[in-house]
């Protein structure tokens, strides 16, 4: 193996960076992983590829969560945390939630609201997602308060009045950026949980 950047163990550690600042601006991202690139290639030049001199190498750089906290932290922003699965699952059931509990009749578009946006504070207390991650939960939680009526008079005015089934409809429909905010959270949550950025 002649390419210093192919070894296993440099891949392994420029592929944790690269989780690791996944929200930094692209253009900040693409500079760090060129400067950690040419660094470890230069470094690795003239010296034989055994494992024990890219460990030495790559400790000199610092461990791919010190490097990613440094960089974050040149940006303003403050790395991404996991909580624990049991707060993970308790916002994302919420979120998943709001969609059949707005299904349960009279009370259920109300009830429905206001479990989305108890996931949408929750979401918003969270360390584990970005900002950006955040205010697009936040506004697909809370997205149903303008769609269920619009849907609920869309789906009147085709099928001729706003019978109990067109209101299930509405309230269906409505309710369905709720489900799609726990997948993106979701996703999102497990990116932050399975970085492999060592301590």
């Amino acid at each position: 193996m002649n390419n210093p950047l192919e070894h296993p163990l440099v891949r392994a550690h420029l592929d944790a960076v690269a989780r690791g600042t996944a929200t930094l601006p692209p253009e900040r991202r693409r500079e760090l992983l060129a400067d950690l690139r040419e660094h470890i290639e230069v470094s690795l030049t003239d010296t034989p590829l055994d494992e024990d001199a890219v460990r030495a190498v790559l400790a000199q750089l610092g461990t791919p969560r010190q490097i990613a906290d440094a960089a974050l932290a040149e940006e303003g922003q403050t790395p991404p945390a996991p909580e624990t699965a049991g707060w993970t699952n308790l916002t994302l059931g919420l979120a998943v939630l709001a969609l059949p509990v707005s299904l349960v009749p009279v009370a259920g578009p109300v009830l429905g609201f206001v479990v989305a946006v108890v996931a949408a504070v929750r979401v918003t207390r969270s360390r584990q997602w970005t900002r950006r991650e955040k205010r697009q939960a936040t506004l697909l939680l809370v997205s149903p308060l303008l769609l269920t009526p619009a849907m609920a008079v869309a789906v009147s005015l085709l099928s001729g009045g706003l019978t109990p089934g067109a209101l299930l409809a509405a309230c269906a429909l409505g309710f369905c950026p709720s489900p799609i905010a726990a997948l993106r959270l979701s996703r999102a949550a497990a990116r932050v949980r399975t970085a492999g950025l060592p301590a």
